[in-house]
């Protein structure tokens, strides 16, 4: 295996370099009976839990910002009643570049690198999402970059995922999957007109479809949605300031005047198939499914919930605080839009609980769906996954675990069991930090019902740093090494 160097890098005071954020410099396989197991393994669990995130390197070059780190997947490969632990970093190409000089050359999000790198200001970690595709683990940068293979197992990383050589855009994170025609759907956004583009790609990573979708200017959307007929693309109003950015800086603004617009569009559709459906001004980050029914389209997903304002009134230039002070706050919503009429409805499907990170059985994906799956979040003293919550879609009901104070959990995908009978006949796999024990554990739970806790639990005899988003990859999906 082609390991990096285990020196252990040196890094600036920062809060999110520091504690459970704290990089690791290995890279480990660590095997079974290396694992502290209490309770019952699954017997019918097979496939690998992937979770990507930032893991920084070398020393940061300008201040670092918690979206800089250099992406490194965790994963638990799950065999017929025993588990392999692996990490590595995944080798982008700056990456490889930094590690061939042995230090930092690209800033991060709070650095200026226009001057130094104008073809990447930013360095593109791809550090942010993470989906299988046609047996391939796919990942992803939020904002914008190349999308990379790795192979599910070993974790090694094949290179650039270039659609067999007609990928010409960069890609944004939350691409999508469908398991039921092996397809995955991209978009990306950049600061160049036509500010969007939408493609799919087939099972042999061939683009079969892409199209630009014109906006009115650059913006920065996070997230899409898929139907079995449709793909969702967000035009919303929270903005870079241009001003600010002209200047070297980061800022973010939101237009209160500005609808919330939805592009509609065909999944092999073109450009002029593209049909703008609006909404009240809202921010989205993390969706969760669309399906049809009947001349309704329907979509859910996690609707940033602003503060109030004095007089009892959403302030929604909140938004801009909690989008960018990490003081996330959001709600399980609903839009629906009848596709023949034109007709409009949204509203709260629950707003009990500060939930984002959602996860669901993918079977289900673009059509009905009952269950999501979702992390508790709490902002201070810094913003972390306090528990996990199950979600009945239809009636808003939900079930809530937590092993309390001093355990931070991850964001959690379903597990279908081997030869499932219902949606949620399966597990909720998470890396769970116990900070009071100073452990990194894994939590396993029967997703049909969470209260009791998990079924195993994992102790690992390494630590895992808080990441972003994970991915089921079934066992029968995988293609060999």
């Amino acid at each position: 295996m082609n390991t990096v160097s285990q020196t252990k890098t040196t890094y600036p005071v920062n809060q999110f370099l520091e504690g459970s954020y704290a990089p690791v410099a290995e890279e480990r396989v660590i095997h079974f009976d290396e694992i502290q197991v209490e309770g019952t393994m699954p017997q019918d669990l097979n496939g690998v839990y992937v979770r990507n995130g930032p893991n920084q390197r070398h020393e940061p070059v300008s201040q670092y910002h918690r979206y800089d780190g250099d992406g490194m997947l965790h994963a638990l490969h799950f065999d017929n009643g025993r588990v392999t632990y692996r990490n590595r970093w995944i080798r982008t190409g700056p990456f490889l570049e930094e590690e061939k000089t042995g230090h930092g050359i690209y800033q991060g999000m709070l650095g200026d690198g226009r001057n130094v790198h104008p073809e990447m200001p930013v360095k593109d970690t791809s550090n942010t999402d993470v989906v299988l595709h046609a047996g391939n683990i796919v990942t992803m940068w939020y904002l914008s970059g190349d999308p990379y293979l790795v192979d599910p197992i070993t974790l090694e990383t094949k290179g650039e995922f270039n659609f067999n050589g007609s990928r010409s855009t960069p890609i944004s994170a939350h691409g999508k999957t469908d398991e039921n025609t092996d397809e995955f759907m991209f978009f990306d956004y950049g600061r160049e007109a036509p500010y969007m583009h939408y493609g799919t790609v087939n099972g042999d990573g061939d683009l079969t479809t892409f199209m630009p979708v014109e906006l009115p200017g650059p913006r920065m959307p996070h997230d899409m949605w898929i139907s079995s007929k449709h793909s969702i693309l967000h035009d919303l109003p929270l903005i870079w300031d241009e001003t600010a950015f002209k200047a070297g800086r980061v800022k973010l603004r939101f237009e209160e005047s500005w609808p919330a617009r939805f592009a509609v569009i065909p999944r092999h559709g073109s450009a002029d198939d593209i049909r703008w459906v609006e909404f009240e001004p809202c921010y989205i980050l993390h969706t969760i499914n669309a399906w049809e029914e009947g001349d309704w389209l329907h979509m859910t997903g996690c609707r940033i919930k602003p503060y109030q304002s004095d007089s009892g009134e959403p302030d929604l230039q909140s938004i801009v605080t909690i989008m960018g002070r990490h003081k996330l706050n959001a709600c399980l919503y609903r839009w629906s839009v009848n596709l023949k009429t034109g007709e409009t409805r949204e509203g709260l499907i629950d707003d009990r609980w500060n939930a984002e990170f959602p996860t669901w059985n993918n079977r289900f994906m673009g059509s009905p769906m009952k269950y999501a799956y979702m992390t508790h979040i709490v902002t201070e003293p810094l913003v972390h996954f306090a528990g996990l919550i199950k979600y009945d879609m239809d009636t808003g009901e939900s079930q809530y675990y937590s092993d309390g104070d001093g355990y931070t959990y991850s964001e959690s995908p379903f597990a279908p069991a081997d030869n499932a009978t219902s949606e949620d006949h399966g597990y909720l796999i998470s890396f769970v930090r116990n900070s009071a024990d100073e452990k990194s554990e894994v939590h396993i739970f029967d997703a049909r019902d969470i209260e009791p806790g998990p079924v195993c639990k994992l102790t690992l005899p390494c630590r895992v740093p808080e990441g972003f988003h994970a991915t089921w990859a079934r066992g029968d999906l995988l293609r060999p090494s």
